[in-house]
């Protein structure tokens, strides 16, 4: 099979390695184009300080930028490497920071990264520079180091061409090319580069060439400020006396003996630059770039000094870093700046990298917003995504799909991207809200909700009570053995007692919950039931009312994403989605059928914003819903996941009976214009029960104790369904769909031998400390996986934790689980911890 022709726009470090990824895996038709010269293109690479560190919250981040080291370290000609292995040196000058060194600790024994925490004087033995007496510890990676941009991105394009790729430089892409919703070519002038596959590598351009096909891209140019000292005397007493490592590479240097040094607690990292220290500061105010502010690109020179990334350095900003740095640098004290800049990067509404395919134009992709430190993983999850249909790594954190419509807006990526320049130290908890913009998206029953004294958190632009001061009251009357204990004071955080109280109700009498936030979709035409049946693992043909749990795998057997599918009509479906991504996946699919199939053509449609829906269970959920129906709401009028099409005080909704916090009880949905009323109906006839406003805290507490599994947290494409313990929401003999030959093949290897890795229920042994989710799970002392998610368990009395573990672990079995340092004692559980007959939720 001949190679897809492939135009990559931009031959930086990113470019490079898609381009090396690519015709590694037999792909040779590649030509790489760059309006500036190659290899210093004017980029962010070329001017790029080159860190590549590990730790990150990410399990995906941590991954690409362990391979980035591994790959660049491989890059080498005679007396030069792309890639000096100087380590990573974290330290902490406050007990907040020294606590969050720990957390990070976590995460890279969580992910396989080597790691240890430190005190002063070990420190200072890895970085004489610093000043010990005011560093409280620190955290070493001895796997980090320093990339030589330029000279890798030189090597790789060397491999590449040698494989048949080609680049261009100095030339600047005005157009793309396009017929019938397809791309087939770039254009360059009066030039047309062929092309079945365009991807967009530019970095902070990556915006404009979006614009050429009509694709947002939601990325921000802001400014990064560094210089480079003159020499600093220990340095250059050092050089004198000791051949420094690394080596001088094309006008850079890598000549670095000691550890990328990092600051946080300032803003502030540090690099070695031979007899000099590098200084990176993000302490200034954020400095948005537009591109009539950048110098302009010479297809043909290139000056360290000239390039568009490279901006005039504004000394004001750097006053409060210069000071920083030589508190914990002393050996600074009396050197000058040698160079300085103000660096152009690209920053994101949450900061993380975009990878996708436009909306707009199929083979169009993009690979922006990525840094040196996981440019090799990229480039590789792309090259595996456009070669072998997905990547072996999720990636799902980086799809361009996970934005809403309104975080497209250039309203919104300009004041987010800002603030995720000034967080790029911050110490941030899991549930931590950002604080603008806010209010974007409520919903019908927010200001009933406000009246209640809500608690808001925020996710995809969604305002969503976390719980209600309203329900304190209900503390004093709560049980004794229903109180939570006390937390420490990092889980507290975003969290209230309050929740106890909340999910003691849904539990014994009956409560509302806002469930609009989640992606609702529908599905139709004469081709809905056929797409439905291909994508998805369930049994979708059956009978009108139906409602389905069920999967979407990818064809590695994967779990692309969970859903709920709802038979409304012969051909309309309701679809419970998990995001963007999921409407994206369904819409293309849909398009690519109706194209074969005009007579079985299907829609896609987001119906989220203009709908709503409440959850109302509890024992007494029925006692509150049925006086407002004339549908029969009993056991066997409609029955566990059923649906049915009805009015509830006279409003039209669609009742679902669903519940995921494990009691009886229903979806309600309606038109948003009906939402208030709805809620006010619902709320006027539970007075007399009691009922109340519940919100998220309870919500996942309960729905853990459930074991109901939370796709992107608990699981991604990387597990499979059997992996998972979802293997019941797989019908394989409905027929063929995506993935049931990968399925079919684990299931059989599953009868012979336990799977590798299964998704494991903990408990906390004494019963009150908290975890919150990615931190190391040992067995008998060895590292063993790592937590998803938790919750404190309130019908349980203890915390609730769901982990990867090794396949052989079973119920009972004692495990530890490491938070901030410590060791908790924690036991493998059968699941579901509450009412594991399905009596209550079938009652």
């Amino acid at each position: 099979m001949p190679s897809p022709r492939v135009v990559i726009i931009g031959a930086g470090i990113v470019g490079a390695n898609l381009a090396d990824e690519l015709t590694s895996r037999g792909w040779t038709d590649i030509t790489v184009l760059d309006k500036g010269p190659i290899p210093m293109t004017g980029g962010s690479t070329s001017h790029a300080p080159g860190l590549v560190f590990q730790t990150n919250s990410s399990k995906t981040m941590t991954e690409f930028a362990a391979y980035t080291g591994r790959k660049l370290a491989s890059l080498t000609r005679p007396g030069f490497s792309a890639f000096n292995r100087v380590g990573g040196l974290e330290i902490a000058t406050s007990e907040r920071r020294l606590a969050e060194l720990k957390r990070r600790h976590g995460w890279a024994t969580a992910w396989g990264v080597e790691a240890r925490l430190v005190d002063p004087a070990e420190a200072k033995a890895l970085h004489p520079l610093i000043d010990e007496s005011i560093v409280l510890g620190g955290l070493h990676l001895p796997g980090d180091g320093l990339a030589s941009s330029l000279l890798a991105v030189e090597l790789l394009r060397e491999r590449a061409q040698e494989r048949g790729a080609k680049f261009v430089g100095g030339v600047e892409v005005t157009g793309v090319e396009r017929s019938g919703g397809r791309v087939t070519g770039v254009r360059t002038g009066d030039d047309v580069v062929p092309a079945d596959i365009v991807i967009s590598a530019a970095g902070f351009w990556g915006p404009a060439l979006g614009e050429l096909v009509g694709m947002r891209v939601p990325l921000v140019p802001m400014a990064h400020q560094y210089i480079r000292t003159t020499p600093v005397r220990e340095l250059a007493e050092q050089a004198d006396g000791v051949a420094l490592g690394g080596s001088h590479v094309l006008g850079t240097g890598n000549s670095a003996m000691l550890p990328i040094l990092r600051h946080q607690d300032a803003g502030l990292y540090f690099r070695q630059h031979g007899e000099s220290v590098g200084i990176g500061s993000y302490d200034h105010r954020p400095i948005a770039v537009g591109y009539d502010e950048l110098p302009a690109v010479d297809g043909k020179e290139m000056g360290e000094h000239s390039m568009p990334s490279r901006l005039e350095f504004t000394p004001e900003d750097f006053e409060r870093a210069f000071k920083a740095t030589k508190q914990l640098l002393p050996g600074v004290e009396g050197t000058g700046i040698a160079d300085a800049f103000n660096g152009i990067f690209s920053f994101t509404p949450d900061g993380g990298s975009l990878v996708g395919e436009s909306p707009e134009v199929r083979g169009f992709f993009i690979a922006e917003a990525v840094w040196v430190t996981h440019s090799a993983g990229v480039a590789k999850a792309v090259a595996e995504l456009l070669v072998d249909g997905q990547s072996s790594t999720d990636i799902h954190e980086l799809d361009v799909a996970r934005f809403e419509e309104i975080q497209l807006t250039d309203e919104y990526v300009l004041e987010t991207s800002k603030q995720s320049f000034v967080e790029v130290y911050d110490i941030k908890h899991p549930l931590e809200p950002r604080q603008s913009p806010r209010g974007l998206r409520v919903s019908p029953f927010h200001a009933r909700q406000r009246e209640l004294g809500g608690f808001f958190l925020e996710a995809a632009g969604w305002e969503r009570p976390q719980w209600y001061e309203a329900n304190r009251a209900l503390l004093d009357t709560l049980p004794a053995e229903w109180q939570a204990p006390a937390r420490d004071e990092w889980s507290a955080q975003f969290d209230s007692p309050i929740a106890a109280a909340e999910a003691h109700a849904t539990r014994t009498n009956v409560a509302m919950y806002d469930m609009t936030a989640l992606k609702r979709l529908e599905v139709f035409g004469p081709g809905a039931l056929r797409l439905l049946q291909r994508l998805t693992t369930g049994q979708i043909d059956k009978s009108i009312g139906s409602v389905t749990y069920t999967l979407m795998l990818t064809e590695a057997g994967g779990i692309r994403s969970d859903l709920t599918v709802a038979r409304i009509s012969e051909d309309l479906f309701q679809v419970g989605a998990n995001g963007g991504q999921d409407l994206d996946y369904l819409t293309r699919e849909a398009a690519d059928q109706t194209a074969a199939s005009p007579a079985e053509w299907v829609q896609v449609r987001d119906t989220t914003g203009g709908t709503c829906c409440v959850g109302v269970w509890g024992p007494r959920a029925r006692d509150l819903v049925q006086p407002l129906t004339p549908a029969d709401l009993t056991n066997n009028g409609l029955k566990y996941f059923r649906a049915v099409s009805t009015t509830i005080a006279g409003i039209p909704v669609r009742v679902m009976r669903l519940s995921y916090v494990g009691e009886l009880g229903w979806e309600i949905y309606t038109s948003a214009e009906y939402g208030q009323k709805l809620w006010d109906a619902l709320w006027g006839a539970g007075e007399k029960l009691g009922v109340i406003a519940a919100g998220r805290s309870a919500f996942n507490s309960l729905r853990l104790e459930k074991g109901y599994r939370s796709w992107g947290g608990d699981m991604t494409t990387e597990h499979s369904p059997i992996e998972a313990g979802l293997e019941f929401a797989v019908r394989p003999a409905k027929g063929d769909f995506v993935g049931k030959a990968a399925f079919e093949a684990a299931a059989s290897a599953a009868a012979d031998a336990a799977p590798a890795r299964r998704l494991r229920c903990l408990t906390v042994d004494d019963g009150a400390s908290m975890v919150l989710g990615k931190e190391p799970v040992y067995v008998d002392g060895a590292l063993a996986g790592y937590v998803t998610s938790a919750a404190f368990g309130h019908t349980v009395r203890k915390p609730v934790a769901y982990a990867w573990l090794p396949g052989g672990v079973e119920v009972g079995d004692a495990v530890e689980i490491e938070y901030f340092g410590t060791r908790i004692a924690a036991t493998v559980q059968a699941e579901p911890l509450v009412d594991p007959e399905m009596a209550k939720i079938r009652a």
